[in-house]
C-alpha cells in the first residue's frame, strides 16, 4: 500500500484517523496504530510482515537484556543485537550481490561457482527499520535512552507505518516522549494535512509525470541518446529523485502530525547548495545524521590523523552507496561524492568560497548529475556513453530526437519542478501568517488535492524509487 493510492486515501487513512481520536486512551491509541502499521505493511508485503515483527522481538529482548545486564555483558548484547540485525539484512539485500561476485572470482580462478542458491524478495523498507533498531540498541547501550519495557510502543516506533517504509530514519530518542505523551491539536492536524498534501502534490503532479520522460529516454540504448535528451533526462532524473523522496517525506512528517507526531524534517533545498559537503546535510537528512553518529564517530571522526579523517570519510561513502542498493555503480556513486567532500576538505572548499553563489551551486549541481547518471542506470559502461554525450564527445546522430519525449506539458512541468526546488514562499517574501495567505493556500491544497485524485484515477503509473532501498 503506498500513500499516494486511493485504497490508502479513502479506506486506510480515514479509518484509522477515526479510530485514533475516538479512543482517547493513548495506550489504546498506540495499539490500533501498531496493528494499523503491520496491516499497512502487510497489504503488499504478506508474509514478510513476520520478518519485520521478528525483528522487533528480537530488539525489544535485546534492549531489555542491555540495560539489565553487568557491563561485560552489556557489550556482548549490544554485539549480538547489531550483527543479528545485519545478518537479516545482509540476507535479504546483499546475498545474491555477494554470490555473484565471489562467482566471478572463482570463474577467474578456474574453480565451480556456487549454484541452485534462490533469493528472497528484498522486504520493502527493511533498510529503514533496520537502522532505526540498531540506533535504538546503540543508544540503550549509550545510555542516552532507557529500554522501552513496552512492547507495543517499542513495535510502534520501528513500524510507525508514516515512516517504515522510506523514512524519514526516526532516533528512539525523538519520539519515545511522545509515544505516550503526545497531544492531539487542531492546529497540529491542520498543519499535517497540509504538509500531506504538499507531498501528494510532489509526487503525484509532479514526480510521476517527470518520471515517465526520464524513463523513456533511459529505455533508449546509450548510443541513441543525444546532447539535448541527455541533460533533459538527468535533470528530469534528478527532479523526479527529489520530489519523490522528499514528498514522500512530506507525507510522512504530515501523517505523523495528524497522529500527535513530531517527526524529524528530512530535506532542506537541497539542490541550492554550494558544495557536496553542504548537499548531504540538506538531503536524507536524517540518513546523513546517522552515518555520523553510529559510523564517522566511531570510526573516530576528525579526532584522528588527516589519514585517518579522509579514510573514515571514504568508509562512510563506501557504506553510503551499498546501503542505497546491492551493486557497484552504487558503491561507486556514493565514493565519488565521498571524493568531492575530500576533494573540498583538503582546500577546494577555499577555492569555492571565494566564488559567487551561483558558480558554487553551479559545481555542486553539475557533480550531482554526473553521479546521477550512473545511480540511473546501474551501470558504469552505458553511464560512461551519456557522461561523454553530456559533454559533448558522444553522440552525433540518432534515429531518435527530444521532441518524440518532450511536450509543452512536459516543458511547463520541468520549470514549475525547478522553480519549486528553492524556497519560493521566502523568495517572495510571502507573510505566512497572514489571513489572506491562509485563505489562498487552503483553496490551493484543494485544488492540488482535486488535481492529485484525476491523476490517480487516470494514470496507473506510480512508482516510488526509494522503496528498493
Amino acid at each position: 500500500m503506498i500513500f499516494s493510492s486511493l485504497l490508502f486515501l479513502f479506506s486506510f487513512l480515514p479509518f484509522v484517523i477515526l479510530g485514533n481520536y475516538l479512543w482517547r486512551n493513548r495506550s489504546w491509541q498506540n495499539v490500533l496504530l501498531f496493528i494499523a502499521s503491520l496491516i499497512f505493511y502487510a497489504w503488499g508485503e504478506k508474509e514478510k510482515v513476520f520478518v519485520m515483527l521478528a525483528s522487533i522481538l528480537l530488539n525489544y529482548f535485546i534492549g531489555r537484556g542491555i540495560e539489565g545486564s553487568i557491563s561485560t555483558k552489556r557489550k556482548l548484547y549490544l554485539t549480538i543485537g547489531i550483527v543479528v540485525n545485519l545478518l537479516v539484512l545482509v540476507y535479504f539485500k546483499y546475498a545474491e550481490f555477494f554470490v555473484k561476485n565471489i562467482n566471478v572470482l572463482l570463474e577467474g580462478l578456474n574453480l565451480n561457482s556456487v549454484e541452485g542458491l534462490k533469493y528472497e524478495k528484498l522486504p520493502i523498507g527493511i533498510s529503514f527499520y533496520t537502522f532505526q533498531s540498531i540506533s535504538y540498541l546503540i543508544d540503550v547501550y549509550r545510555k542516552e535512552v532507557k529500554a522501552q519495557k513496552n512492547f507495543i510502543r517499542l513495535g510502534l516506533y520501528i513500524a510507525f507505518f508514516p515512516q517504515l517504509i522510506a523514512g524519514p530514519i526516526v532516533r528512539y530518542k525523538e519520539i519515545s516522549y511522545q509515544l505516550l505523551n503526545r497531544r492531539h491539536k487542531l492546529l497540529r492536524f491542520n498543519s499535517g494535512i497540509r504538509r500531506f498534501l504538499n507531498g501528494l502534490g510532489k509526487k503525484v503532479l509532479l514526480a510521476n509525470p517527470i518520471a515517465y520522460v526520464v524513463d523513456e529516454i533511459y529505455s533508449l540504448p546509450p548510443d541513441q541518446i543525444t546532447f539535448s535528451m541527455a541533460w533533459v533526462a538527468v535533470i528530469g532524473y534528478a527532479l523526479q529523485l527529489y520530489f519523490d523522496f522528499s514528498g514522500y517525506s512530506d507525507m510522512a512528517i504530515g501523517l505523523g502530525r495528524m497522529f500527535g507526531f513530531k517527526l524529524p524534517e528530512n530535506f532542506n533545498f537541497p539542490y541550492l547548495s554550494r558544495s557536496i559537503k553542504e548537499f548531504w546535510t540538506r538531503w536524507h537528512i536524517t540518513l546523513s545524521v546517522w552515518f555520523r553518529d553510529y559510523l564517522y564517530i566511531p570510526l573516530g571522526g576528525n579526532r584522528g590523523s588527516y589519514s585517518k579523517t579522509l579514510r573514515n570519510l571514504l568508509t562512510v561513502f563506501f557504506v553510503t552507496g551499498l546501503w542505497h542498493g546491492a551493486s557497484w555503480s552504487y558503491v561507486g556513486w556514493g565514493l565519488s561524492h565521498g571524493f568531492f567532500i575530500i576533494l573540498e576538505k583538503v582546500g577546494f572548499d577555499k577555492v569555492l568560497r571565494k566564488l559567487p553563489n551561483f558558480v558554487q551551486i553551479f559545481y555542486t549541481l553539475l557533480v550531482l548529475l554526473l553521479s546521477f547518471v550512473v545511480f540511473r542506470l546501474e551501470d558504469w559502461g552505458n553511464a560512461l556513453i551519456v557522461h561523454q554525450t553530456m559533454l559533448g564527445f558522444g553522440v552525433m546522430e540518432s534515429n531518435y530526437t527530444l521532441s518524440m519525449f518532450m511536450n509543452p506539458y512536459n516543458y511547463i512541468l520541468f520549470i514549475i519542478g525547478i522553480i519549486a526546488c528553492g524556497p519560493i514562499l521566502k523568495v517572495l517574501k510571502v507573510n505566512q501568517k497572514s489571513k489572506l495567505f491562509i485563505w489562498s493556500s487552503s483553496i490551493g491544497y484543494l485544488i492540488v488535492f482535486v488535481l492529485c485524485l484525476f491523476e490517480l484515477v487516470n494514470n496507473t503509473y506510480n512508482p516510488f524509487i526509494y522503496f528498493r532501498f
